[in-house]
C-alpha cells in the first residue's frame, strides 16, 4: 500500500494530474459561465419593467395587469388600501405638448398616444377595451372622399411610485397562485389628453390633394389664430368658406361642458384646454403606467414568456388596414343613391357587406386567442403566421374583395349615367308597379326595363362557401383554396351595351314627345328577363303588359312644302315606314324676330299625306314640322322647315332655270286688257312674276291661279309694258 501511495508523489506524476485539474476545471466553468450568461439574459429580459399607454382605462398603483391580454384584473391586489398609500414617492412633471397628422392609419394613431407595438396588437384582436381620449383609437374615416386632420394635445401633471418598502411587504400573497396576472402596476404618470378630429368631405369634382392641403393649413393654424371675446376669428374669406365644411369630433379627458362639433368651436375649446386643469387639478387620469413583472416578486407568479416580433405585428397591422380600406369604398357604394333605387345591386352590396363583417370578426376572433397563447408560451409564433396566410389565399384577401367592389362602382357608375341622361323619369321598383296600374288617369306605362340586374355572382356564392365551410384553419398546415369561377357581367359585354345605348336613345326621344300627355306614364326600373339581354323597353296598356320589346315611332321625315299661297301652304307629308295607314300631326307656328317671344307650336291630326295648312296670317312666315301618331302617343317631331326658306328656294331655282317662260310683249299706248296662259301642264307653278314697264299707267293687273285663288295688283305705270312668267317642273 506504501509503494502505490507514493507513486503518485513522484513529480512527473504530480504535474500530469494538475494539468488535467486545470483543464477540467476551465471547462466546467466555461459551461457554468454560459448558463449563468444565459440566465443572466433571461433575466434580465424578464426583469424590464413594461412602459404601458393607460388609453382611457382606469389604471392605478398595485393593479394587477395580464400583459398576455393587455387586460388589468380589478378588485384583486397584492396590498391592502392602507400599505399603497404609505411611503408614496410623488413628484410633480409638468409638460404641455401639441402634435398633428394627416394620417388616417393606426401606426399613426399609435405614435400620437404612444402606444406600444405591442399594445397596439392587442388593441387590433380586440383584447383592450379603451376609453376618454383613448376611444380615438376606434374612429376611422368611413369614406375614400374624406379628408382628416387630427390634433392632439396632452398635458400631464405629476409622477407616482411605489416604493422598494411596498414591493417588499406583500399583504396577499395568494395572489400569485392564482396564475392571473404577470404584472403589477407600479408607477403611474398623470394629467389629460385632448384629441380633435377635423373631416370635411370632397365631391367627385373637387381636387382632393388641393383640398388636403388646405385643410391641413387650416387646422395647424388653430394655436396663432387670435381670438375676440366674441369668437370671431381673424381669417380670410376663403378660409372661412372653407371652415364651415369642416366637422370636429372631440375625444378626450378633459371634462368639458359641450364638446366641440365644429371649427369654430374647436378653437374656442382649445383657448380653453390649458386652464381647465388648473382650476381642477385633480381631475386628472392615467396616461402612462410602468408593470413590474410578478414572477420577481414569486417564482410560482404567471409570467409573458415572449414577445411578439416586431416584423409579425406588422403583417397583422397591415391586413387589418387593408381590410379598412374596403370597408370604406363600400360604404362609399351603400351611399349612392342609386344603390336604394335598385333592389338587385342593394341586396348584393349588403350581402357582400355581411359576409364582410362575418369573416373580419372570426379573423379577429382568431388573432385574439393566440397572441395570449404565444405570449405565454403555449404557442409560437408560427401560428399567427398560419392565420395570416390562410387570409393571403382566401377569397376575402383584399386584391379579390377590392377587384369585386370595382366592378360593382362600375355597374353602379354605369347606370348613374343612364339615368342621369332621363333627368325627371323616375325609377320605380318592380314590386310598386302595381300602384302605378291602379291609377285610372293613366292609360299606358312605357318602362325602360334593364333585364340583367338580378344575376347569380359567384364570387359571393364563393366568400358563402367559405365561411360556411369554416375553412379558416390556423394550425394544420393545410392551404384550402376556393377559385372564383368567372363569368361575364351585363356591363362588361360591348354588344349588350350598344343594344341599352340603342333603348335608352328610342325612350328618351319618345318620352321627350310625349312629356305633357298625362295619359302616358314613363318609368325605368329592373325586371329580370334571361331572354333579353341588358334593357328593352315595356309597354304596359292598362295595367296589361302588351309588350316586353315595345318599338317607339320613328322620327318621320319632315314635310315637303308644296305652295305658299297668302294664307295657306300646300304640304305632301311622308311615311318613315311602310306601315298602314298613319295618322299625322301637323304644329306650325310664327317666326318672330330673335328679340321676341316665341310663339306656342298649334297642331292639326290628319291622316292625308297631301294636307293644306289654312287660316294662316297674310305676310307672315311659317315654321312647320309633323309627328306620327298612334294610340300609345306621338313620335319625335320631324325637322323643321319653314315658309321663308322655301320662298327662297324657289326664287334661286328660277334665276338659275333654262326653262323659264319667255317674255312676253303686250299692250301699247292707250293700253287695253289683255290675259295670258301658261303653255305648261297642270303640275307646274308659277313660280316668279317679273313685270317690266316704262312710263305710263296701269290701273289693274289680275293674276288668276287653280282652285280661283287670284292674286290683284293694282299699279301705276305706263301703258306699255313687258310681262314675264317663268314657269318649270
Amino acid at each position: 500500500m506504501v509503494a502505490p501511495l507514493m507513486y503518485p508523489k513522484q513529480p512527473n506524476f504530480i504535474c500530469l494530474c494538475t494539468y488535467i485539474w486545470l483543464a477540467t476545471l476551465t471547462v466546467a466553468n466555461a459551461v457554468i459561465s454560459h448558463r449563468m450568461t444565459s440566465q443572466s439574459k433571461t433575466l434580465t429580459q424578464a426583469s424590464e419593467t413594461m412602459e404601458v399607454a393607460a388609453l382611457g382605462r382606469p389604471l392605478s398603483l398595485g393593479m394587477l395587469y395580464d400583459s398576455r391580454k393587455d387586460s388589468f384584473i380589478p378588485g384583486v391586489t397584492l396590498w391592502d388600501k392602507k400599505s399603497l398609500n404609505e411611503n408614496l414617492d410623488t413628484h410633480h412633471q409638468v409638460l404641455t405638448d401639441l402634435k398633428f397628422s394627416s394620417s388616417d392609419s393606426l401606426s399613426s394613431k399609435s405614435s400620437l398616444l404612444d402606444v406600444s407595438g405591442s399594445l397596439k396588437a392587442s388593441f387590433l384582436a380586440g383584447l383592450v377595451e379603451v376609453g376618454g381620449s383613448g376611444k380615438f383609437l376606434h374612429d376611422t374615416k368611413s369614406s375614400q372622399q374624406q379628408s382628416r386632420v387630427t390634433m392632439h394635445y396632452s398635458e400631464t401633471t405629476k409622477y407616482e411610485q411605489l416604493t422598494m418598502f411596498q414591493l417588499g411587504k406583500i399583504t396577499h400573497p395568494e395572489v400569485f397562485d392564482l396564475k392571473t396576472a404577470t404584472h403589477v402596476v407600479t408607477a403611474v404618470l398623470y394629467g389629460a389628453q385632448a384629441i380633435m378630429v377635423f373631416d370635411t368631405m370632397i365631391s367627385e369634382d373637387e381636387n382632393k390633394q388641393e383640398i388636403e392641403g388646405e385643410l391641413n393649413a387650416i387646422v395647424r393654424s388653430i394655436p396663432s389664430f387670435s381670438i375676440n371675446g366674441d369668437a370671431s376669428v381673424d381669417m380670410k374669406d376663403h378660409n372661412k368658406t372653407m371652415s364651415e365644411k369642416i366637422t370636429c369630433t372631440f375625444y378626450g379627458d378633459f371634462a368639458l361642458d359641450q364638446d366641440p362639433t365644429t371649427y369654430m368651436e374647436a378653437i374656442e375649446t382649445y383657448k380653453n384646454l390649458p386652464t381647465l386643469l388648473k382650476k381642477n387639478p385633480d381631475n386628472v387620469v392615467p396616461i402612462k403606467v410602468w408593470l413590474y413583472p410578478l414572477h420577481l416578486l414569486d417564482n410560482k407568479a404567471a409570467q409573458m414568456k415572449r414577445e411578439i416580433t416586431t416584423s409579425l405585428i406588422s403583417d397583422t397591422e397591415s391586413v387589418m388596414e387593408e381590410l379598412g380600406e374596403v370597408e370604406k369604398a363600400y360604404n362609399d357604394l351603400l351611399k349612392r343613391t342609386l344603390v336604394n333605387a335598385f333592389s338587385d345591386i342593394k341586396e348584393r352590396l349588403h350581402t357582400f357587406q355581411y359576409l364582410f363583417d362575418i369573416y373580419k370578426t372570426k379573423l379577429l376572433s382568431k388573432v385574439g386567442r393566440v397572441l395570449p397563447a404565444i405570449r405565454g408560451g403555449d404557442m409560437e409564433e408560427g401560428s399567427l403566421e398560419d392565420i395570416l396566410e390562410t387570409h393571403r389565399i382566401s377569397p376575402f384577401n383584399a386584391n379579390k374583395l377590392n377587384h369585386w367592389l370595382n366592378d360593382a362602382k362600375s355597374e353602379i357608375e354605369l347606370l348613374s349615367s343612364l339615368t342621369e341622361t332621363l333627368e325627371g323619369i323616375e325609377i320605380e321598383d318592380s314590386d310598386n308597379l302595381m300602384t302605378l296600374f291602379f291609377d285610372l288617369n293613366i292609360d299606358a306605362v312605357v318602362c325602360l326595363t334593364l333585364t340583367s340586374l338580378e344575376y347569380k355572382d359567384t364570387y359571393i356564392s364563393t366568400l358563402e362557401n367559405f365561411l360556411h365551410s369554416d375553412r379558416l384553419r390556423v394550425q394544420d398546415g393545410i392551404n384550402i383554396f376556393f377559385p372564383v369561377k368567372s363569368f361575364r357581367k351585363w356591363f362588361s359585354n360591348h354588344n349588350v351595351i350598344v343594344k341599352m345605348i340603342k333603348d335608352l336613345s328610342q325612350f328618351r326621344r319618345f318620352a321627350e314627345a310625349n312629356k305633357h300627355n298625362k295619359k302616358i306614364h314613363f318609368i325605368i326600373s329592373a325586371i329580370p328577363n334571361p331572354s333579353i339581354e341588358g334593357s328593352s323597353i315595356y309597354l304596359y296598356e292598362k295595367g296589361e303588359l302588351t309588350d316586353t320589346q315595345f318599338k317607339p315611332m320613328s322620327k318621320p321625315p319632315p314635310p315637303k312644302v308644296k305652295n305658299v299661297m297668302d294664307q295657306t301652304v300646300s304640304l305632301k307629308l311622308q311615311k318613315s315606314s311602310s306601315r298602314g295607314k298613319v295618322q299625322y300631326r301637323v304644329e306650325y307656328k310664327q317666326m318672330k324676330p330673335h328679340n321676341k317671344a316665341e310663339e306656342q307650336w298649334h297642331s292639326i291630326d290628319t291622316y292625308d299625306e297631301d294636307f293644306t295648312l289654312t287660316g294662316l296670317e297674310s305676310g307672315k312666315q311659317y315654321l312647320i314640322r309633323c309627328r306620327r301618331v298612334d294610340k300609345v302617343g306621338v313620335s319625335e317631331a320631324s325637322d323643321t322647315v319653314s315658309t321663308s326658306s322655301f320662298m327662297a328656294e324657289l326664287l334661286n331655282t328660277a334665276e338659275g332655270h333654262t326653262d323659264a317662260v319667255q317674255p312676253l310683249i303686250v299692250g301699247g299706248r292707250g293700253g287695253d286688257e289683255f290675259s295670258i296662259k301658261s303653255t305648261y301642264n297642270d303640275h307646274n307653278t308659277v313660280k316668279k312674276i317679273v313685270i317690266d314697264y316704262s312710263v305710263g299707267s296701269i290701273q289693274t293687273i289680275q293674276l288668276f291661279l287653280e282652285d280661283d285663288q287670284m292674286i290683284k295688283v293694282e299699279w301705276k305705270a305706263s301703258p306699255t309694258f313687258v310681262l314675264r312668267l317663268e314657269s318649270w317642273c
